[in-house]
């Protein structure tokens, strides 16, 4: 059996490796401390799981209506005002199974062959896969450490061209932490404007993760709103993850196009879960800040837990559950049997060595870098970050 030549274009997401090599490694007796996928470690709270009891019981299982049902999409409206100041009518919104499908549905819809995307590194793994899907062509800004991996708007104007048709990127940042101020946010919206042929895709997944205050978003700028997308979804903010809800708010005729291919792909979301949506989006957001508040404080001790280790260099992340250290001074250190020469060997040293599975830097852009996610106990985090320091401290 042949199988289409798209395969080529994308690998295996190496979050999912890792995690997968982790799992191996557990099954053979070894005790994996898993840092290396981006899952809240809670338990969906109980008001969003009594809500999918009383859909279940009232029959509420049908198929739904490919762009939502309509009382999810006006809670949607309702919470990008509430929370964003941003108007968006229902009709410009719709539902999906999980924001990795809002993703693909504007991705496909916008990029023709040829069409050029630009995404700053580092980035969340399945953008590039999804214009490579589609046929387009990635332009890559690298944004360091020292700029706290954040774009600057001389470098995106550098950047654009001709081709451009698409910008991505999220704030807060994944695999960073990274999170764009209103005033930076500002600076890049007056390079757009320059440029009114390029949308803007805005990955908002990790809105509620937020160690600094209100959540700034670019559509926030009237002048360049009908050209944003928003894509956002329970999975972090609400522990939803295994529930698969996305949603994604921008101009009509892009929601008509979406409708139009997600109609082939999945149809309508899960009635179950659009159903529980409604009473957390609806509800007070206790349980989300509670849950902040414990990431914050994992935060603020990987952070200082990583500072301390020699050779690493660290970005202080204000948003999302994750650290993104520079380890590339470990380059051409070994530990006698093993030599660091690239960021997996990093990844892959602290697996076999450390038995702490985490991500290379070079799946989101980075190869000077690797990701921990702090989704997990302190417990976990304290014992992990013993043992990474152990294993550096072991390299010459």
């Amino acid at each position: 059996m042949e199988l289409a030549h798209r395969l080529d274009r994308v690998q295996e997401p190496q979050t999912i490796k890792m995690a997968k090599l982790g799992r191996e490694l557990r099954a053979q007796g070894a005790n994996i401390i898993d840092l290396s996928l981006g899952e809240p470690d809670f338990i969906t709270p109980e008001h969003i799981c009594k809500a999918a009891t009383e859909a279940m019981e009232q029959g509420f299982t049908k198929y739904t209506p490919v762009c939502g049902i309509p009382e999810l999409r006006q809670a949607i409206s309702d919470k990008l005002k509430r929370d964003n100041g941003l108007s968006y009518l229902p009709e410009e919104i719709i539902v999906s199974t999980g924001a990795k499908q809002s993703l693909a549905n504007a991705i496909l819809c916008l990029i023709n062959p040829g069409d050029e995307v630009i995404i700053p590194t580092p980035y969340w793994v399945t953008y590039s896969a999804l214009v490579k899907l589609a046929e387009g062509e990635v332009k890559y800004i690298p944004c360091g450490i020292e700029e706290d991996f954040k774009l600057t708007p001389e470098r995106l104007e550098a950047a654009i061209t001709e081709k451009s048709k698409l910008f991505i990127f999220s704030s807060p940042c994944n695999p960073t932490g990274s999170v764009y101020t209103r005033e930076e946010l500002e600076g890049l919206a007056e390079v757009f404007w320059k440029h009114p042929k390029v949308a803007i895709i805005s990955d908002e997944i990790y809105e509620y993760i937020n160690y600094e205050g209100q959540h700034e978003s670019i559509a926030q700028f009237e002048d360049l709103k009908d050209r944003v997308i928003i894509v956002n979804g329970m999975s972090k903010g609400f522990a939803m993850t295994g529930w698969r809800l996305g949603y994604l708010a921008g101009p009509k005729e892009l929601i008509t196009a979406c409708e139009k291919l997600q109609g082939q792909f999945t149809s309508g979301a899960n009635a179950i879960t659009q159903r529980a949506s409604i009473a957390a989006l609806t509800s007070d957001l206790a349980p989300s800040k509670k849950m902040t508040e414990a990431f914050r404080q994992r935060r603020d001790f990987v952070i200082d837990a990583l500072d301390k280790m020699p050779g690493v260099k660290i970005n202080h992340p204000k948003g999302a559950f994750y650290a993104f250290p520079d380890i590339s001074s470990f380059f051409g250190k070994s530990d006698g049997t093993t030599t660091i020469s690239t960021d997996e060997d990093m990844s892959m040293y602290l697996l076999h060595n450390a038995h702490v599975s985490t991500v290379n830097g070079g799946a989101f852009g980075n190869n000077k870098c690797f990701r921990i996610s702090f989704a997990t106990s302190m417990q976990n985090l304290e014992e992990a970050m013993k043992r990474i320091a152990a294993a550096l401290g072991k390299l010459n």
